[in-house]
């Protein structure tokens, strides 16, 4: 039976300005059969996207493809128009983005966007398509499937909106479907429910799919068969269990090394505890009128209190819409808050940035998720780092230079660097620019914002171990915020973990996944997908047998005093949990922890 996706000896080459054209992609080779789901994998520039893209007959700009045959669904995509090709897409061939965020448009309805391809390709009627809308939304384990589609892409989740661009993908019921990256962004558990959706849907289906990530245990529970890919060249393909369980080649085991976790128990042994370099207490960020007891109609971060010692870094945990960001934000000066404080070295901070010291301002620095929202497109790096010496330290001139050339080689970057633009700087190039803007202060404790979410593992493992080594020579403190357990534990001293917006536990980075905690922290450490076939079937059945019955959940009281996990929790208490609010326990030699544990294990916590 003919596969139905063959790619035979592809070449793609690109030119960039009047230079002369060099290989992106060279002599890649692989087939699809029809119902399964091939994984390209590889760290960033290794050519797993632009062959991806191939697929759908879509070629960069500056690029184009040299050589070799694709076929898809018996179409011959390198023998197509462009005007045949665009027939294809979204009918025969769907592609699903990484960010779904920023594949919907915010000012139209969910329903409107989703039947949107069908439409173009005149399918069905448009009440029809509503209706298959409706099922795929059932499908795909959304909330509310039924009037889902009358709300707005802001209203949703990034979970939800990940599902739905799925299910916009599949409306033209296509024979192949193409994600790239779907999941990177997504915290564990949101994860765990997006990988399980896509999974039954593709078994019901019958899709055949190209999965593009760098997530190796995301690969072992969706597909069946993988290609490792660097520099645009395979470097070893294979079953699933083969290149997982079973890698020939050192590129493969080194990325297998790479996506291992790492713990800092070693590294912070013998060290002694340090002065607190910054303290929030009781922070209560939100949004709208004022209630009776002044505090905000709509409370993001609810009364969150915690330390960082001097050198240290703590971790910030949580899923989607917890208040990680918003707590970044509040603590970085972006966003006032409503009640509590914020303490630097003992000194109070402003709400207001403005409204801060100038050496308030250079101690406390933040790094943003993604380096391109605050790098100058048309400025060359050695520009904008020499504006933020001449801010922060008054040089200028050929003082100014030496300084950026220093900036550059604290970040692992050689000096050359600086007359290239950020389009010339692959992901982790520019996050390291990220951290020298930041170190260009010479800051006492630095803020980092998910910034390794969206780089691969070995590109993020050379980031970690950068903000180790700056810690380490510096004696730099962190705020790290992420979604990335396994980041945490490897860098990271202590650890927040933040649920609706409030610290459910706060301790020893090290104790997670031993000893007693949270009942949520359970969760998100037993949601990190691990790299054995048939963990989601097995998680997800688990969820679903401790899912608290739908005729209980209707009875509680939705008291804003009761425990937030309330609904979710497996060892949740009736008559207690539901009806009396949750002290704060301190574990011995562990965290404190927001929960009605057993008093035979904990002790009362007073701040």
């Amino acid at each position: 039976m003919a596969a139905t996706i063959q790619v035979e000896n592809l070449e793609i080459v690109g030119r960039r300005g009047k230079g002369a054209e060099l290989p992106i992609v060279r002599d890649v080779s692989f087939s699809v059969q029809r119902g399964e789901m091939l994984a390209l994998i590889g760290e960033s520039g290794s050519g797993k996207t632009t062959v991806a893209l191939s697929l759908l007959g879509h070629i960069r700009k500056g690029c184009r493809i040299a050589g070799g045959m694709i076929r898809v669904a018996g179409y011959d995509v390198t023998a197509l128009s462009p005007h045949e090709c665009r027939s294809i897409r979204g009918r025969v061939i769907s592609y699903v983005a990484q960010n779904a965020g920023s594949a919907f448009n915010p000012a139209l309805s969910i329903m409107r966007q989703v039947v949107e391809p069908a439409l173009v390709h005149r399918t069905l009627p448009r009440r029809d398509l509503e209706a298959r809308a409706v099922s795929l939304f059932r499908a795909l384990a959304l909330p509310d499937p039924e009037t889902i589609g009358e709300r707005y892409p802001g209203e949703l989740s990034g979970g939800q909106l990940q599902r739905l661009m799925a299910a916009m993908a599949l409306m033209t019921d296509p024979e192949v479907v193409i994600f790239d990256e779907p999941t990177t962004a997504l915290d564990v558990t949101t994860q765990i429910e997006v990988l399980s959706a896509f999974k039954a849907v593709f078994a019901e289906r019958g899709i055949t799919g190209v999965y593009v990530t760098h997530d190796l245990s995301v690969v072992a529970q969706i597909a069946d068969h993988a290609v490792v890919l660097k520099d645009g060249a395979i470097r070893e393909a294979g079953t699933v269990s083969k290149i997982l369980f079973q890698p020939e080649d050192p590129y493969s085991q080194a990325l297998l090394a790479a996506a291992e976790p790492r713990s800092r128990q070693a590294d912070l042994a013998g060290q002694p505890e340090q002065r607190s370099l910054l303290d929030v207490r009781n922070l209560v960020v939100g949004y709208g009128q004022r209630t009776a007891a002044g505090l905000p109609e709509k409370v993001i971060v609810n009364h969150v209190s915690f330390s960082v010692p001097k050198g240290r870094m703590l971790g910030v945990i949580g899923e989607s819409g917890c208040g990680k960001s918003t707590l970044a934000r509040a603590i970085s000066g972006l966003q006032p808050w409503a009640a509590g404080e914020l303490l630097l070295n003992g000194e109070p901070l402003a709400g207001n940035v403005r409204e801060r010291t100038p050496d308030q301002r250079r101690h406390l620095q933040l790094v943003a998720q993604n380096a391109d929202s605050v790098l100058n497109p048309s400025k060359p790096i050695g520009q904008t780092l020499e504006r933020v010496v001449r801010f922060y330290g008054g040089l200028r001139g050929a003082a100014a230079t030496r300084r950026v050339n220093e900036l550059l080689d604290m970040v692992r970057l050689s000096p050359s660097l600086a007359s290239r633009l950020p389009s010339e700087l692959s992901g982790g190039q520019k996050q390291r620019i990220n951290f020298a803007r930041a170190l260009a202060a010479d800051p006492q404790i630095v803020l980092c914002d998910e910034i390794t979410a969206a780089l691969d593992t070995v590109v993020a493992a050379a980031i970690l171990d950068l903000m180790k080594e700056l810690q380490r020579d510096l004696g730099l403190s962190f705020i790290f915020i992420t979604h990335d357990l396994h980041a945490l534990q490897s860098i990271c001293d202590r650890v927040a973990v933040l649920y609706a917006g409030q610290a459910v536990e706060v301790g020893p980075a090290m104790a997670l996944g031993k000893g007693v905690h949270h009942p949520y922290t359970r969760l998100l450490h037993d949601s990190v997908p691990l790299m054995e076939p048939g963990w989601l079937e097995s998680t997800r059945i688990k969820r679903a047998d401790e899912a608290m019955p739908a005729t209980l959940l209707n009875s509680l009281s939705h008291d804003p005093e009761l425990c937030c996990f309330l609904e979710r929790c497996p060892d949740r208490v009736s008559g207690l949990c539901d009806r009396v609010p949750p002290p704060v326990r301190s574990v011995p030699e562990g965290p404190r922890v927001l929960c009605h544990l057993p008093a035979s294990i904990c002790s009362e916590f007073s701040t």
